[in-house]
């Protein structure tokens, strides 16, 4: 609905234009062509007005990711031996650790790319899930920034599997004789792919469509 005294909004869909899921050209689409079984002029990918089964894909792929997230932050995530000693850390054991040795800000880092980063990820992508499936037209601009913030992070994500690397290195118990990631780690790993991909799935444009049906 329109303000009064204000142009009529034109969409894209209304305009007959689509834009390419893979190298965002926009096409122009006749009404009697069916997009889907149009091709992309430019990289010849198959196009849709909106991603094919968005939010049921991006449901499964966040329950997945939930799933992942218990063994990887249970098992441990490194194990050392020492004088024939085995000693093994869970993520949260690690941050324990460099916090009580004095190298809290390497304590910060651990937390925030291995536990605050990948929670935050998968609860704002069931926030807009939700959100979408009971058609709120509530702050939608927010809730695309909140999508575009998870879609940012989810390119630096690798940046948490770096982390083992950064413990290994920067672990100091004298003679130490083996040193080793858990498995704990390949978790943590299919956590992070998993969020990568449940973001690619959902479908923002969704979002905006809750506001055309509202004023409608």
């Amino acid at each position: 609905m329109s303000m009064p005294g204000s142009p009529e909004q034109l969409t894209a869909r209304q305009a007959g234009m689509i834009s390419c899921h893979n190298c965002h050209l926009v096409c122009h689409i006749s009404p009697l062509n069916n997009p889907s079984a149009m091709a992309c002029p430019r990289c010849g990918s198959r196009i849709h007005r909106r991603k094919p089964n968005s939010i049921s894909r991006t449901w499964a792929l966040v329950i997945t990711a939930l799933i992942l997230y218990i063994p990887a932050n249970v098992l441990p995530i490194s194990i050392s031996t020492t004088m024939g000693n085995s000693h093994e850390d869970t993520i949260i054991s690690g941050v324990i650790y460099f916090i009580e040795s004095g190298s809290w800000p390497i304590g910060l880092i651990i937390f925030t790319a291995s536990i605050f980063v990948p929670v935050l990820k998968i609860l704002v992508l069931i926030y807009l899930l939700i959100s979408v499936q009971k058609k709120s037209s509530r702050r939608p601009l927010d809730k695309t920034r909140l999508y575009r913030m998870v879609e940012a992070v989810g390119r630096w994500s690798m940046v948490d599997i770096f982390v083992i690397t950064i413990i290994a290195a920067l672990i100091k118990l004298g003679v130490l004789v083996d040193f080793k990631t858990g498995p704990a780690a390949v978790y943590f790993g299919a956590v992070v792919v998993v969020t990568i991909f449940a973001a690619m799935s959902f479908d923002p444009r969704l979002i905006w469509d809750n506001i055309k049906e509202y004023h409608e």
